[in-house]
């Protein structure tokens, strides 16, 4: 029978604190709050040093010691124990203290807080203290997340919850159309890892032992992972819950720990196995049990210092704690030329060695912890917040991970730039400027930094530098004034131009006076011209200009170029029942009213003229000041020789009478003796021009 023991097993870094402080600290007038980890003996343990567990802080005396879980604990627990003078040792693991952030951040800005976990796990109960706002909890992806439609959400998890349950939460979340959802992966990378393990192991193995307090939300989250895909998924305590017939006749045996249950229990439970079966290899249930020691003495990046046992062609063997001796190799020594008979001599002499790797055996290095002294000089400039660089290595669901020389460096999500991250993948191989935000000192000194810092930074700087600008820019302008601007880019409404630096608009019907179909009809792109300044609106940062202002309009040279008596050719470009509009040129248009078309009268302009049609007018009146310009047709035209037979005497008293019934409303006719021009008024148009009519359109 194989047994294949899981890589992460044992306590995690945050359930060792808390259970090491438990076990040191003076236990005189000393208390926990809550269970200190999920695990009857551990527990049973630091209560037999004298520590007292309490639910509530009221059971708590003043002045007394309080120590705070890896859990954590509400903000009133933090409170009254401020305001009792109860001292506080605070275990709170480094993950939970990163959600409880989150959520302090979120009430404050008025956000919806989500959690997703167990409604009654002492941690969920902890960050819902923390917050001052709106808060759900959800523990399953099949729940009713409706009341969340149209809030601003903040989306964390339950530290130990399942990875695969957050993400299809979430999933679910943004069906539900929430106004905007911020989401905060803040499951432990050590149960993430755990969890993938699980699942990976569980597939491979005829069985799974889970070993870990019933009542251990972690450990049951591998318990349910490994069911997904192993029939034979055992929960065990310890090794008094170990019975052999369970996996008799199995092949390969996988051992999964929770993050709340010792290596001791582990290596019980093994010992136990061992103990009830031949089938188990004893070599191979030794190098189990060794690989567990191994792992709980050393970790990666770890410096130690050992004794030189001896020396050989090969290198030296030395001797940590007067325990394993492990080969240190000749070219990870710290020395010009590597000779026996040297080092030989220096037996017994202490050596500072960087663990290098674990697996397949540890391997040292003394030439690891010099480069490590060069670059502490380094490190001290990073520490004092001066920025570096790194390129990116890799990627987890928490962040990017990179190194500074031999220094490993973790960018989290949130701190690669403002706003959420969705593609890490794409950082890969990529150039990062950091800035520390610190260093965590646990085990070898990784660095935690951020890029965001400084792109907000150097926003920050751009955007006080603009406001700056604007401020003198507004400063100096005013309506009315002529300014010179460079085109920068035209849009089918208009042109932006930057006159000192700041974009303007030239709205399309200010560039020309006639009216213009396409901006570069008019201006050019990457040239300069001067405008006017027509309208300011320092509120929202705008300011429009004219070009046409500065340009004549077409009536104002029209005084030099028309005076009454001169002829003129012109297009026909509106007919209406007193006359027709006639465009001499663009922007000035005259007015030839019906009588002054033909020598004979007209019931409708049109049975003479069509629109577009091009004719010769003689200029009757000019008057540039109302910009009228009125104009005949049949003044070109000879009069006629002979009298119209509907001119007759009696025909010509019926014209007067008509005439007269005209003045007072009636049906008008025209005669030769009323060809002086009449100002034409009729249907409402006087003193209009073509332009006017038509309410721009030809523009």
């Amino acid at each position: 029978m194989q047994i294949v023991v899981a890589k992460h097993s044992g306590f995690c870094s945050g359930v060792k604190k808390a259970v090491e402080t438990a076990m040191s600290v003076s236990p005189e007038n000393t208390f926990v709050y809550g269970e200190i980890i999920h695990n009857r003996e551990v527990v049973s343990e630091i209560t037999k040093r004298g520590l007292i567990t309490v639910d509530d802080v009221s059971d708590v005396p003043d002045g007394a010691t309080l120590l705070i879980r890896s859990h954590g604990a509400e903000k009133s627990v933090y409170e009254e124990c401020e305001k009792r003078n109860i001292r506080l040792l605070d275990c709170t693991c480094a993950f939970v203290k990163k959600s409880r952030d989150i959520v302090k951040r979120a009430s404050s800005e008025g956000k919806t807080v989500v959690i997703t976990g167990s409604r009654e796990h002492p941690e969920i109960r902890g960050l819902v203290g923390w917050a001052t706002g709106e808060v759900f909890v959800f523990a399953s992806a099949e729940e009713d997340f409706g009341d969340l439609y149209g809030k601003e959400v903040v989306l964390i998890s339950q530290t130990t919850f399942s990875e695969k349950s957050f993400s299809k939460i979430a999933e679910n979340i943004q069906k539900v159309r929430p106004k905007t959802v911020e989401i905060f992966p803040t499951i432990c990378y050590t149960t993430i890892c755990r969890q993938r393990e699980a699942k990976e192991l569980s597939r491979i193995c005829d069985a799974v032992l889970v070993i870990g307090g019933l009542n251990s939300s972690n450990t049951n989250k591998l318990a349910e992972i490994a069911s997904a895909n192993c029939k034979r998924v055992i929960r065990l305590r310890g090794a008094d819950d170990f019975e052999y017939e369970k996996i008799k006749g199995c092949k390969k045996v996988a051992v999964i720990v929770g993050a709340s249950t010792p290596d001791w229990q582990t290596r019980e439970v093994l010992c136990k196995m061992e103990g009830n079966s031949t089938e188990v290899q004893k070599m191979t249930m030794q190098n189990v049990v060794e690989d567990i020691d191994k792992n709980e003495r050393y970790h990666k990046g770890q410096i130690i210092s050992a004794k030189i046992v001896s020396a050989t062609e090969e290198g030296v063997y030395v001797s940590a704690s007067g325990k394993l001796e492990i080969l240190l190799p000749k070219d990870e020594l710290d020395c010009s030329e590597y000779t026996r008979e040297v080092y030989a001599g220096r037996v017994g002499e202490e050596l500072q060695l960087m663990v290098v790797e674990l697996n397949p055996k540890v391997k040292l290095s003394e030439k690891s912890v010099k480069k490590v002294k060069e670059e502490e000089a380094l490190l001290s400039d990073v520490e004092a917040g001066k920025e570096f660089s790194v390129i990116c290595t890799g990627f987890n669901k928490g962040g990017l991970t990179a190194e500074l020389g031999t220094y490993p460096v973790f960018i989290p999500a949130k701190e690669i730039r403002s706003g959420y991250v969705n593609d890490l993948e794409k950082y890969k191989g990529k150039k990062l400027r950091l800035r520390l935000l610190e260093i965590r000192k646990e085990r070898r000194k990784e660095i935690i930094a951020s890029q965001r810092v400084i792109l907000e930074e150097e926003k920050a700087a751009k955007d006080a530098q603009r406001a700056e600008k604007e401020e003198a820019f507004f400063n100096t302008i005013e309506v009315g004034a002529t300014v010179e601007g460079k085109v920068e880019r035209v849009t089918s409404f208009g042109a932006f131009v930057s006159v000192n630096g700041f974009d303007c608009l030239a709205h399309i019907s200010d560039l020309s006076w006639t009216g213009v179909k396409e901006v570069t009809d008019v201006l050019e792109i990457g040239k300069r011209y001067q405008f006017k300044v027509l309208k300011i609106d320092r509120e929202n940062k705008k300011v429009s200009i004219g070009y046409k202002q500065l340009q004549p309009e077409p009536w104002d040279l029209a005084a030099e170029k028309y005076a009454e008596g001169d002829i003129v050719h012109g297009k026909v470009v509106r007919i209406v029942p007193f006359g027709a509009f006639v465009e001499i040129e663009k922007g000035i248009d005259g007015l030839v009213h019906v009588s002054q078309i033909t020598h004979e009268w007209l019931e409708n302009p049109t049975s003479v003229l069509s629109i577009g049609e091009e004719i010769d007018a003689k200029v009757l009146a000019f008057n540039p000041a109302e910009r009228k310009i009125t104009l005949s047709i049949k003044a070109l035209q000879p009069q006629p020789e002979v009298e119209p037979y509907y001119m007759k005497e009696k025909d010509r008293d019926e014209g007067k009478s008509n005439n007269r019934k005209a003045r007072k409303g009636g049906r008008k006719n025209f005669s030769n003796d009323d060809e002086d021009y009449r100002e034409w008024n009729e249907g409402g148009f006087g003193g209009v021009s073509i332009a006017d009519l038509l309410g721009g359109e030809n523009k």
